[in-house]
């Protein structure tokens, strides 16, 4: 169980609970910072994970992140977002933030935010048809994959993930179609099965 310092457990859909753990950060109290780990750590380096496509660098994005929401968690408002979705932002504009120096540096163009965005070999293949689903999401833009992770990887609802990407619900749902269309084709009809064995191989990993 994820819990706040002092040992109370912390309930990401209770309010009062998401600022007790908010004041715990901004104290730099190491049990919150063992919370943090705990239960968002996973969700930022998926999100970085997708986005960078870079193990180094969405570890070193995972860093930054945390210590971005150690400095600003006495700033977070419980009314305007869940303490999740808050960090979830942060960590989306990180990594934005690294891509827009990548291809500052090497002259490529940054897609516009606001439009469109390892499991065990034995267990019947899981891991090649990882790869290849793996191989077919970075093909997408990259606010089709993030959606596609925060929605269907990390089980966030389309709300959650609205407010993470700074978009609508309906855009989210849009980003979601067609990402899903764009996967079946590039897996000949077998997305629904690959992307099933990627989700259970990602919970081996946890």
């Amino acid at each position: 169980m994820t819990l706040l310092a002092g040992g109370r457990p912390a309930d990401p859909d209770d309010p009062s609970a998401d600022a007790a753990y908010a004041r715990a950060l901004a104290r730099g109290e190491p049990q919150a910072a063992r919370c943090f780990m705990a239960r968002n750590l996973p969700t930022v380096l998926g999100i970085a994970r997708r986005l960078l496509r870079d193990e180094a660098e969405a570890e070193d994005a995972a860093q930054d992140v945390f210590v971005k929401v150690w400095k600003n968690a006495h700033r977070w408002e419980p009314g305007r977002a869940k303490f999740d979705t808050w960090v979830g932002r942060i960590a989306i504009n990180t990594c934005y933030d690294r891509l827009r120096r990548r291809r500052e540096a090497s002259g490529e163009d940054l897609p516009e935010r606001a439009d469109g965005a390892a499991g065990a070999d034995d267990l019947l293949g899981a891991e090649a048809g990882a790869r290849r689903v793996r191989g077919a999401l970075a093909s997408l833009p990259e606010r089709q994959r993030l959606a596609l992770e925060l929605c269907h990887f990390q089980e966030h609802t389309n709300i959650e993930a609205a407010e993470m990407m700074e978009i609508s619900i309906e855009a989210v749902e849009s980003l979601l179609a067609r990402g899903r269309r764009a996967l079946r084709a590039a897996l000949a009809g077998e997305a629904d099965e690959l992307i099933a064995d990627l989700a259970a191989s990602r919970g081996e990993e946890a």
